[in-house]
């Protein structure tokens, strides 16, 4: 679910869930820490999270931190909707690779953790659901796991001593 800021008609960023006014800097830098932001017009409720992600890319080149090449500028440009369309399409691809490759890098040193005794193995179950659910769901239990053991040894000693 995407984190919600609302933009006033004098351009001002609010965070409701904050309950304070934002920067296009701490929304860059909340999509840096994961999170997914989503900018509504306060008034009309308009979706404006391109915009504010377009902003936050020409603030970046003006600033000389993101450096997009020129002549890539002048394609899109020059060729509007269907190089635009080209792009989203290309970039999609390639970010969703990313993301299949971190999911089945994440899998395998899981499995490496439990066969190295480091964390308990993964069910097979959660393995063939392969979502970001799935995983935080796997860490929780893992975590649970991990806890129960502990306590259990706890459990042990104390009786152990009796």
């Amino acid at each position: 679910m995407a984190y919600v800021i609302k933009r006033y008609s004098n351009r001002k960023l609010y965070d409701a869930q904050e309950s304070r006014y934002v920067t296009l800097e701490e929304i860059e830098e909340m999509i840096r820490a994961g999170r997914e932001i989503s900018v509504l017009d306060a008034a009309t409720g308009e979706d404006l999270t391109s915009v504010a992600l377009a902003q936050i890319i020409l603030e970046n080149e003006r600033n000389h931190r993101a450096a997009l090449p020129s002549a890539f500028l002048h394609q899109l440009i020059k060729h509007g909707e269907a190089w635009q369309d080209f792009v989203q399409k290309s970039m999609k691809s390639s970010l969703e690779g990313i993301v299949s490759s971190q999911r089945e890098m994440d899998r395998v040193f899981r499995e490496w953790a439990a066969r190295a005794g480091w964390a308990p193995a993964p069910t097979a179950r959660n393995d063939r659901r392969g979502d970001e659910e799935a995983t935080a769901e796997r860490n929780l239990r893992d975590e649970i796991d991990l806890l129960r053991q502990k306590v259990k040894a706890l459990e042990e000693r104390l009786e152990k001593q009796k």
